[in-house]
């Protein structure tokens, strides 16, 4: 656990970072700035680019595929961003607890489903690793969009035996991560430096994940693969698995 909390000041550094469209990123301090009306719509405006047309590429063929089956579901969303596709899922029915190490992260979150009028929601400040002993151990799916490969192994490993503790027997373990394909296409660069390709300047970490690796990283938990899908160029790879 020391490893971990000891590290989450340098994603701090980062991650109150979240996409506004393209390349483009914004914080989540300058949002909570917005408006009631101007922050839906910025929401509704990355939601579309990210899910509709074009978009449909990036998030829209998952969310498709996953929300009907996360209805009345107990999720718990692990680095919730800002919940492009989580509000998603809990508009549409299913038990949210979002999860972030940025107060303001959540904030922004709070104040989109109390917009929408979702409330089927919690929210849990990731303080430190040992924030996660407050939830309940009965999770019928665990959600990392995004989030999860941005720290080195060792440190994510220490988290990942913390939330599997969360995630019922037959559960699901969704994430949403980077291919080895993509790290070797961009010169198979050191993590330290691949972040700052991936997602901007200032990234500290990213590493890329295959199957065997996530297995890796979730032992000695025993999950069995439902689905792998590689998308987008290559860009991101999808994992779908079974406790």
């Amino acid at each position: 656990m020391k490893e971990v909390n000891n590290y989450l000041p340098t994603l701090r550094q980062k991650w109150s970072e979240v996409p506004a469209g393209g390349d483009k990123r914004i914080t989540t301090e300058t949002l909570l700035s917005l408006s009631d009306n101007d922050l839906l719509t910025f929401w509704n405006d990355v939601f579309r680019r990210d899910t509709e047309g074009e978009g449909f590429n990036i998030r829209g063929w998952y969310h498709c595929l996953y929300t009907d089956f996360l209805k009345e579901k107990s999720v718990l969303d692990v680095g919730s961003g800002l919940g492009i596709s989580t509000i998603a899922f809990a508009r549409a029915g299913a038990h949210v607890t979002f999860v972030d190490i940025h107060q303001t992260n959540l904030a922004v979150i709070e104040r989109l489903c109390g917009i929408l009028k979702i409330s089927s929601v919690s929210f849990l400040y990731l303080d430190a690793l040992q924030s996660l002993e407050t939830l309940p151990y009965d999770f019928d799916v665990i959600t990392a969009i995004g989030s999860m490969h941005h720290a080195p192994f060792e440190i994510i490993k220490a988290e990942a035996a913390e939330l599997i503790k969360h995630l019922k027997i037959n559960g699901r373990w969704l994430q949403f991560a980077y291919p080895k394909s993509r790290w070797q296409k961009e010169g198979s660069p050191q993590f330290e430096d691949w972040g700052n390709m991936t997602d901007g300047l200032g990234t500290p970490y990213a590493e890329w994940y295959d199957t065997p690796k996530l297995l890796s990283l979730l032992a000695p938990a025993q999950l069995d693969l439902v689905f792998y899908y590689e998308w987008h160029n290559q860009d991101f790879n999808w994992f779908d698995l079974v406790l």
